[in-house]
């Protein structure tokens, strides 16, 4: 098969979907891969090295052109509408759901979409999800602490307990694996951290896991309102059904709030879990509503871009190899964890969120398997 691995135009985007090693995998078994000239070069990964690894450097027109599966890290943006053609295979983040003009485009291209956020594993989990989770968690709290410097803006409230000063509050939304890499940093610093969910298993999973400055709350209106009131920093780690109309965290909620308080929304959802939610970039990261800071990033883990593209490709390349040595076909047919995030198949939306949210005929995966 040949597979192109193209440079990431989204704002400050500096991943690459596959490292070097991973292309040298692919070649190694017969193989042909394109990558776009200067593709990893930010992310720490030069030409020389896929060259080495077997790699063919190019420009964009012809990986677009020629490529039978397009291996990449985000979305299809404006400036790539219309460069996909009828059959061929897109793997990456696709998050169609609230991008109609996107779903439109791919939709009309006919193309084949495969979306790592949907890619499941035996324990119900996300795999291809969880390791960029991770890094948006740490790096959330990061930024949080970034935030709160006077030189940013912030009232200068260093998040970690010293001796002498009250212990910052941290809310943390979500005891997933974004929750947990945010408590965990938050806790390693001292800071008295409330975790909300609605999942047992997964508020049980994080007491155990973490220390006794965490505490686990069940995400009801009321411990909401509570924590929220005492919050130096509130963290969104949950994404949102775009179809729910309701939210976590109201904007009447934002005057419950300290005046110094700094929302990270890392699931960045426009009015999602907290509705006044609006997706910025690395350029533009933060604005202010009622004089609550927001920062809604939606792709941290391009701060550090060598960590998270060496993550990615390891936990992406299993899926795309099945692809490649079998065929989209028979590796549909094969692993139903890659059936369950198909998005696109010739014109037809195959997931039901996109389907209903812009108002396409939806039709099931196994439907589609089945005509085989």
């Amino acid at each position: 098969m040949i597979i192109g691995v193209p440079k990431e135009i989204k704002n400050n985007e500096y991943r690459v979907a596959a490292v070097p090693s991973a292309v040298l995998e692919l070649t190694r078994r017969g193989h042909q891969v394109l990558v776009e000239t200067g593709a990893g070069a930010r992310a720490g990964f030069p030409d020389d090295e896929y060259a080495a690894a077997g790699a063919v450097i190019t420009d964009a027109d012809t990986i677009y052109e020629k490529s039978e599966m397009i291996y990449k890290v985000k979305e299809v943006l404006p400036e790539e509408f219309g460069r996909y053609h009828e059959g061929q295979i897109l793997f990456t983040y696709i998050h169609s759901e609230n991008r109609p003009e996107m779903t439109a485009d791919l939709v009309n291209s006919k193309i084949i979409g495969i979306s790592y956020e949907d890619v499941t594993d035996d324990a119900g989990k996300l795999p291809l999800l969880a390791p960029m989770s991770e890094m948006a968690g740490k790096g959330g709290f990061i930024n949080a602490f970034t935030y709160m410097q006077t030189i940013h803006g912030g009232t200068g409230k260093m998040l970690s307990r010293i001796c002498g000063l009250e212990t910052p509050r941290i809310m943390i939304i979500g005891c997933g694996g974004t929750g947990m890499a945010a408590a965990e940093y938050a806790a390693a610093l001292g800071n008295h951290v409330t975790m909300l969910d609605i999942n047992r298993k997964a508020m049980e999973n994080a007491q155990h896991c973490l220390g006794p400055n965490v505490e686990v709350l069940y995400s009801n209106r009321a411990n909401v309102l509570k924590t929220l009131k005492e919050a130096d920093v509130i963290m969104n780690c949950i994404l949102w059904d775009h179809r729910r109309t309701d939210h976590i965290i109201y904007k009447e909620d934002l005057k419950l709030m300290k005046p110094t308080t700094v929302i990270v929304d890392i699931a960045s959802d426009d009015e999602g879990a907290v509705e006044t939610c609006r997706m910025t970039t690395h350029d533009d990261p933060v604005y202010y509503v009622d004089g609550i800071l927001h920062y809604c990033v939606p792709n941290i883990p391009s701060l550090y871009a060598n960590s998270s593209s060496i993550l990615l490709s390891s936990a992406t390349l299993p899926f795309a190899m099945q692809i490649a040595n079998k065929g989209v076909k028979q590796a549909l047919k094969d692993n139903k964890h890659l059936r369950n995030a198909l998005t696109f198949w010739y014109g037809q939306v195959t997931w039901q969120e996109t389907a209903e949210m812009h108002g396409y005929p939806y039709v099931s995966p196994e439907t589609i398997v089945e005509s085989f």
